[in-house]
């Protein structure tokens, strides 16, 4: 087959089951792979796999999962050889298929861990510890099982990366039959679970494949009209102009052969995921972008990788800013390619990517590339992966799985820039980093001790945003230590994690000796002395865990020095008259166990009940966006997200602010959100951005029209949301509609 008659076929990804949520899903074939088809899968590609390791796998498998049904509808056993089939078709060893067909059976079965392993030895038992979730351990919220079941992946795929290899293919079928699953809440948990983090981890360890589908998949699931627009419209591309990725490969194909370059040349249109986050990153609609396209150069060697950039950017003009060499600074999974866009053969803008085949088959296939059956078997070691060390370090300084969960997001969903040591090493860091980042990247003694930052051989202030090509040069002292105002600047998760450590390390140490001082004066101002005999009966009276925990709570304020001598000295309490007035602290309440907390009617924590409150317009704050209440004299407490730049200029006399929470716990949360859209003046356009709105139960507060035109009319509306995901998904449905040409939330 051709390069042109394969960009035809290839011209356009598959798309994915949208899941349908009322009635069941159409019915399919099952088609089951069969054991000795497995296994001559896996013979053809690595003839010295233990066939009796793999036969004694599936018997078992099969057995022990006996007449359990999915929510298909199909045999349990179905989903463990699936997996088996999804890690054959990247080439993976037998020990690794054997963990596949076994990986349910600890967790759903009564066969346990001690079996596997006298069965089918340690190394596969290992694999399936590893893959098990804590399926047998009370957890006081879902959110604290998923941060627990993450922490012991991370924890296990250290030790052997293909503890992952397993999880993603067990991933991958789970979402390939997501729609079977009728509860729609459930569904959203796993298709955001998936988009977070096990997309993430696919493209970590280079598999774009895998990458890509869970992508597409959990897309269809949490933004299902977003994503059938990107379709109907990229169709409607299609139909318009059936032939052009054809002729666009041909024409590259023939002006690299006329230079003297034999090349290869693939064309596709981009994913709907990946669409879609372009759409929402340089906030734009569909028809505002121009490089749907996306061509793939293959050449055979690196000379010619370069060669033919010259001859694409010497024939087109190129597009300023969108050259990336990742073949001299490799992506830190490894990928490797030019990447370039021109404004190629008929005016189109196209994205080119050019690469080697050796290339083209690792960024296809990440790890599963290296996994030669003639060399050798590759290291499985996790830690050799260095965003797995990463990990590890932002486990060892998050103070719970949950922080550890919140860390390792926000790591995952950064955009990369490539900054160089004076040596010339290169650092990979997150979008927006800065001089304490690229320090806590070399080493965390380095971060703590971080005073001053070189940039180019020039001094910068330690918040600079680093590009990429920066060579940066960190100078330390032994008696510098961490600023609680860098985590007000830094972005990677391993040095916020570690900055939060060494701050509570440092604020509890200051508050262990106030508290020790305090409670030192209180007694000798009554001719006591205090004594550790003394601080255990309080304790004890006080129901604290530790002395330490007293002591530092004393420091904190949190508990009078008074009350912990009167409650050792009843005869010290002073006689009142009558009770003194109650003051209402205005910080979040403190919950009664079994009872109702003070701000149970007020949906923000840290207000006490009837205290009238506002949300700033400025910033807009919803559910999920860390909150602080300015308090202003005679006037309603405003409430603003922590971010907002308006704060930095009320801090005076008769303006403070205060620490402020959403209370969720009690029901959803409203909060007023902005949208302005520009709508084609046809009939019906308003109706249908009203339906979007009706459709994501956003309920709207106001719409008014700003600007009309003849062609298009400005609209702004107003309505109620539950959270940032919530006012999103209504922003991407708005972005879908056929009448709407641009969408956007106002701040301000």
């Amino acid at each position: 087959m051709s390069g042109p008659e394969r960009a035809a076929v290839e011209a356009s990804p598959a798309p994915v089951a949208v899941p349908v949520a009322d009635g069941a899903p159409p019915p399919r074939p099952v088609r089951i792979l069969r054991q000795y088809e497995l296994v001559e899968k896996i013979k053809a590609y690595d003839p010295d796999a233990d066939e009796e390791l793999l036969n004694g796998a599936y018997v078992f498998a099969m057995m022990a999962h006996g007449s359990q049904k999915r929510a298909s509808g199909d045999p349990f056993f179905h989903h463990p050889v699936e997996v088996a089939g999804i890690l054959a078709d990247y080439r993976f060893d037998d020990v690794t298929i054997a963990a596949a067909l076994l990986h349910d059976v600890v967790e759903d079965t009564d066969h346990g861990l001690d079996e596997i392993e006298a069965r089918f030895g340690p190394r596969v038992a290992a694999l399936v510890d590893g893959v098990t979730k804590l399926g047998r351990i009370r957890f006081a919220s879902v959110q604290a099982r998923q941060a627990e079941n993450f922490r012991k992946l991370v924890l296990a795929m250290s030790d052997d990366i293909r503890v992952l290899l397993i999880k993603l293919a067990d991933r991958l079928h789970n979402m390939r039959t997501l729609h079977y699953i009728r509860d729609p809440d459930r569904r959203r948990r796993i298709a955001l679970e998936t988009l977070e983090i096990y997309a993430p981890l696919a493209a970590r360890i280079g598999m774009a494949e895998i990458k890509d589908e869970l992508e597409d998949r959990a897309f269809a699931e949490l933004q299902p009209d977003a994503y059938r627009g990107i379709l109907r419209r990229l169709e409607r591309l299609r139909r318009d102009d059936p032939g052009v990725v054809r002729r666009i490969c041909a024409h590259l194909e023939e002006l690299l052969a006329r230079e003297g370059i034999e090349a290869e040349v693939k064309g596709r249109e981009k994913r709907p995921y990946s669409i879609w986050r372009k759409m929402q990153r340089k906030n734009v609609s569909f028809e505002q972008l121009s490089d749907i396209m996306a061509f793939r150069v293959i050449v055979e060697t690196v000379p010619q990788c370069y060669a033919a950039l010259g001859v694409i950017h010497g024939h087109y003009k190129m597009v300023e800013g969108r050259f990336k060499d990742y073949i001299s600074t490799p992506k830190p999974n490894g990928y490797r390619s030019l990447h370039t866009t021109v404004i190629g053969p008929e005016g189109r803008k196209i994205e080119v990517q050019i690469r080697t085949r050796e290339m083209d088959e690792e960024a296809e296939r990440g790890v599963a590339a290296h996994w030669s059956y003639k060399e050798g078997r590759p290291a499985t070691e996790g830690r050799c992966y260095p965003w797995v060390r990463d990990l590890l370090d932002i486990l060892d300084n998050a103070t719970s799985a949950e922080e550890f969960l919140e860390h390792t997001r926000l790591e995952f969903h950064r955009d990369q820039v490539f900054c160089f040591t004076p040596r010339g090493d290169l650092v990979v860091l997150p979008r927006g980093a800065t001089p304490v980042d690229f320090a806590y990247a070399i080493h965390t003694e380095v971060g703590d001790h971080c005073w001053a930052a070189k940039v180019d051989g020039r001094i910068v202030p330690l918040d600079t945003r680093l590009e990429n090509g920066d060579q940066v040069e960190i100078l330390t002292r032994r008696d510098a230590f961490p600023s609680p105002e860098w985590e007000r600047f830094v972005v990677s998760a391993k040095a916020r994690a570690r900055i939060r450590r060494f701050l509570r390390t440092r604020q509890r140490e200051f508050f262990l000796e106030r508290g020790r001082e305090l409670l030192e004066r209180t007694f000798a101002g009554e001719g006591l002395e205090l004594t550790d005999q003394e601080l255990e009966r309080a304790r004890r009276r006080l129901d604290y865990r530790s002395l330490e925990d007293l002591v530092a709570a004393v420091g904190e304020g949190r508990i009078a020095a008074r009350f912990v001598l009167e409650q050792l000295h009843p005869e010290l309490r002073p006689r009142r008259e009558a009770p003194p007035a109650k003051v209402i602290p205005l910080r979040p309440p403190q919950r009664r166990e079994g009872g109702e907390d003070d701000g149970a009617a007020s949906p923000i924590l840290g207000l006490p009940a009837g205290v009238p409150f506002t949300f700033a317009r400025c910033c807009r704050p919803v559910p999920g966006h860390d909150i602080v209440g300015v308090i202003r004299s005679g006037r309603p407490v405003a409430i603003h997200r922590r971010d907002c730049r308006v704060l930095e200029r009320v801090q005076d006399r008769d303006r403070r602010t205060v620490d402020l929470a959403w209370n969720t716990e009690k029901g959803e949360v409203r909060a007023p959100v902005r949208y302005r859209i520009l709508a084609v003046h046809r009939p019906g356009a308003l109706e249908e951005a009203c339906g979007a709105f009706a459709r994501h139960e956003a309920n709207i507060t106001d719409i008014r029209v700003t600007r009309r035109t003849r062609e298009v009319y400005e609209i702004l509306i107003d309505a109620e949301v539950t959270g940032v995901e919530h006012a999103d998904r209504v922003l991407a449905a708005l972005r879908a509609l056929d009448r709407v040409t641009y969408a956007e939330r106002v701040h301000g």
